[in-house]
Parts: structure tokens; sequence; C-alpha cells
């Protein structure tokens, strides 16, 4: 190849990445834009527009071909309950969206984000106090997560390999009411639970902060996680640290209940966190691409691991 073919090619294969990355972009924006929309009105539980939501994870994981893996197609069904505040409809009806992706290996990674916020203030959980009837977006809690869920989906489903695991994505339902979607499917399980090779969370993960980076919850839930981090080429990723301890207040904690091991995807808390002004306008768009893919890549890094052993992370009392 002469020197100017290879510069014509180099060039070409530029811009090729440059239209891939800007693709992915515009899906990030599609999806976040259409779910924190005021047309949505916050995703609250019970809600018409937290059933829409819902719809839209449900219809991706179709076009993509995942199976049906609800109780109902996509759908699994269960009742959730608000605590926080006295409403006249404190029981309310919600579900999971669940599609499944069958490569006929033995393990099964579970891909996790919840879909529902709390609508205009009137379930609990507000930071503002004068923001009552007022539409609370939720573009980084958790459109962000689900617009993850999404392209995860797209990817492993589209990409024309047959990884050495199936995987299981779920869009989880009532987050907001105390991780009540994610504790009926672990409870109500409708794939086995001892098939599950560990289980990735996406939750709030649009707001990067480059001095700290995207915190991985749930380090310390394997023993096997340190030597599959040492496979990840930190100068080839976006910046990153661990936390050791598995619980925390996602919807990976019912996993870890269930002795599971978990890494939970977390870019830390705002201003705008449970309040009227959680916006689009407002993701890094182009980090939580770079989240997506260092997903991706511990995901791939995973499957050198025929298991992956559970730890306990729990503080021992005195």
């Amino acid at each position: 190849m002469s020197s100017i073919n290879k510069i014509l090619f180099t060039l070409s294969f530029s811009l090729l990445c440059l239209s891939v990355s800007a693709q992915e972009v515009a899906q990030l924006k599609k999806h976040i834009y259409y779910l924190a929309s005021d047309k949505m009105k916050g995703r609250g539980t019970g809600s018409k527009q937290a059933d829409k939501a819902s719809k839209y994870v449900a219809k991706s994981f179709k076009k993509f071909g995942l199976e049906p893996r609800g109780t109902n197609g996509y759908y699994q069904d269960f009742k959730a309950k608000v605590r926080r505040v006295v409403v006249p409809d404190s029981i309310r009806d919600s579900r999971n969206v669940i599609g499944f992706l069958d490569n006929g290996a033995k393990k099964t990674v579970v891909v996790g984000a919840h879909y529902d916020h709390i609508g205009e203030g009137k379930q609990g959980s507000s930071k503002d106090s004068t923001s009552y009837g007022v539409i609370h977006n939720g573009a980084d809690d958790n459109a962000s997560g689900i617009a993850g869920l999404i392209e995860l989906a797209r990817y492993f489903s589209q990409n024309e390999e047959k990884e050495p695991v199936n995987f299981l994505f779920i869009a989880f339902g009532a987050e907001e009411l105390g991780l009540v979607g994610s504790r009926y499917f672990v409870n109500h399980p409708t794939f086995p639970l001892k098939d599950v090779h560990f289980m990735l969370n996406m939750d709030m993960i649009g707001r990067f902060n480059p001095d700290r980076g995207v915190a991985i919850i749930g380090y310390g839930s394997s023993p096997q996680f340190e030597t599959l981090f040492r496979g990840i080429d930190k100068d080839k990723e976006i910046k990153f640290y661990t936390g050791y301890e598995g619980r925390g207040g996602s919807d990976q904690t019912s996993f870890y209940d269930k002795q599971i091991p978990v890494m939970f995807f977390h870019t830390g808390g705002h201003p705008d966190y449970h309040r009227p002004t959680d916006d689009p306008d407002k993701i890094d768009y182009e980090s939580l691409k770079g989240i997506i893919q260092l997903e991706r890549d511990i995901i791939i890094q995973s499957f050198r691991f025929g298991h992956l052993d559970f730890r306990n992370t729990d503080k021992k009392k005195d």
C-alpha cells in the first residue's frame, strides 16, 4: 500500500469511527429525551407514563430479537405500595420488562436499570419542598440507566457474535418505592438465579465528574473481580473507581441479597437529584457513551471465568 493510500485509509477509518460515535450519542439522546420529556410526567409508579416507558423498553427488546422472559410476554406484573406519604391510591400496578438473549450458555449475565422516577413529586422522595405537583423528569435518575440498558442490549444482540454467556436484560419498575421491582423479580424469578454469572446495574450514570470518575460499586462481591479488572486497560477507558461493598441504594442490592456477585455503575449525586431540574440537556452524553463502553469491556472480561464466586461484603457487627 502506497503512503497516499495509507493516509486515505486512515482518514476513511477515522471518519467511520466518528460517524459510529455520533450515531451512538444520537441513540442515547433519543432514549433520554423521550423518557425524560415533560410528556412523560416523571414516570411515577402506576402512571400512564410509567406504562409508556415500559412499553418503550419492550419495543426495543422486540426489535433486537430478545426472547420475552416475563410472565406476560416481556412483562412481569406486580403491585407496589407508596409508603413515604399518605395517598388514596397507595397500592399501584407496576411491572418489570424482561428480555433474554439465548446463546446456549451455562451462565447468564443480568443487566438491569430502573425506568420509574417520582412523577410530579406526589409519591414522596422529592428533595424540593416547593415542587409538589411539578414534573420531576428524572433524566439522570434513571433515563440514563435505561439508555445504557437498551444500548447494551442492542450491542450484544446485533454484533453477530455468539458470546459464551447468555444475557437477561431487565428494566425494573417501582425502584423509587424501595427496590420493589427487583425484589419482586428475585423472589419470583422467571429465570434460574443459580445460573446468573453476575448482575450489572446502572442507576444515574449521566452526570460524569471527570475529577472523580464513575463509581463501580460491588467490587468486593466476588473474589474474581480483582483479577477481572486487571484485564481492563485504564488508559483506554473512561475514568472509574471501585467501591468494595455490594449493597447500595439501587436494584443490585436485591441480587446481592441472593448471594449473586454485583456491579453497580453510578456517577454520583448532584444538586438536581430528585428535583424538577434533572433534565435531558444536563446529561453528559459523550461520557455516558464511554461508561457503556467500559461496561461492555468488563462484561467481555467476565467471559474468562467459568464461575464467579459470591463474597459477602457486609461489615461485621461487634
